[in-house]
């Protein structure tokens, strides 16, 4: 992938477009990767070893404009580039392709079949994940799968993946108060990974369950304070 007969000299990130001052279709292409974000930032909190990207650039070659998926995430780098965070991701500075990218149909189609297909494939990108709120006879979660080069359409919900270890799939729930369908996490038996609201939610049920059962046993809760 990187074996092109590259100069010398190789911009860094600070040296190339952060953008390609191309607004998104649709709301949705920065919540749903949003929230898969702000899941591993809990699920993989101790982890410095991964970094997913949302509508950032990667640039896999210096003369080529960057690719801008909706979102990806990249296993085996480093979690925070510096201190000024990255600005885009440069395969020529990680050696590191993305394992997953995920890309989101609104409105229309953006070659997301065809042109951005073949691009990932022929990075070497592991997962390419496609999510369209417009289908409604043919799932709208779609998961490809790179084997012998070429990406395979794999069945069954949610998709494991052995190699990232997760799941990913799509159901109904609320987030940033919205109550729609959204793409979520699953571990290896298909159970769904919490949301950061479902965290403080379900923390705070149980205190108050420890709390009940103490008030029972005739002990004023404030009192351990």
């Amino acid at each position: 992938m990187l074996n092109y007969n590259l100069p010398r000299y190789l911009p860094s990130a600070d040296e190339l477009p952060d953008s390609d001052e191309t607004p998104v279709d649709n709301e949705l292409q920065e919540l749903i990767p949003g929230l898969l974000k702000a899941i591993l930032l809990i699920l993989w909190a101790e982890r410095m070893d991964w970094f997913f990207g949302i509508d950032m650039g990667i640039y896999y070659h210096h003369e080529k404009p960057a690719i801008v998926p909706d979102g990806f995430l990249s296993l085996g780098v480093e979690r925070f580039y510096d201190e000024e965070l990255r600005p885009s991701y440069v395969l020529w500075d990680e050696y590191v392709v993305p394992t997953l990218v995920l890309e989101v149909v609104s409105k229309k189609y953006r070659k997301e079949y065809s042109a951005k297909l073949e691009e990932y494939q022929a990075l070497g990108v592991l997962y390419y994940v496609i999510y369209s709120s417009r289908r409604r006879r043919k799932p709208r979660l779609e998961v490809h799968k790179l084997v012998n080069g070429k990406y395979e359409l794999q069945s069954g919900h949610p998709v494991w993946m052995p190699e990232i270890g997760l799941g990913i799939g799509c159901e109904r729930g609320n987030y940033s108060g919205v109550t729609r369908e959204w793409l979520y996490w699953y571990d290896a038996e298909g159970k769904r990974y919490l949301t950061p609201e479902e965290q403080v939610k379900s923390l705070a049920q149980r205190a108050e369950q420890f709390a009940q059962k103490l008030r029972e046993l005739g002990i004023d809760p404030n009192s351990l304070i």
